[in-house]
């Protein structure tokens, strides 16, 4: 099982960046997900949570600016994140509660 993060990139602030996370393997559980980050020379932080159901939670820094979303046909999740700022700037992982499992990381770096 892996899970696959995608769409991070270069935007300049007050823009915005769509991140997609695949899973793949037949046997995946395709459970409660979840978005974290790791700015520069900071520790990696949680950032959003989507339950199976789809409930979402947010960390208060990016409430009203991001939504995660998810299809679970497509055992895919997203971050649509919205009026991006430099205090963005920061590699975005995604993290599968079921299995432990972590994403490879996609850089997303916004310039002021």
């Amino acid at each position: 099982v892996q899970l696959q993060a995608s769409g991070g990139g270069l935007v300049q602030a007050g823009g915005s960046l769509r991140l997609s996370c695949a899973a793949s393997g037949s046997r995946f559980d395709f459970d409660s997900m979840a978005w974290y980050r790791q700015p520069p020379g900071h520790q990696r932080e949680w950032i959003a949570t989507i339950t199976r159901g789809g409930r979402a939670s947010y960390v208060e820094a990016v409430m009203g600016r991001f939504t995660i979303s998810r299809d679970n046909a497509k055992k895919t999740v997203y971050l649509q994140m919205n009026s991006l700022k430099p205090a963005d700037t920061a590699i975005y992982y995604c993290y599968s509660y079921q299995g432990n499992l972590w994403g490879q990381g996609t850089l997303v770096t916004v310039s002021s």
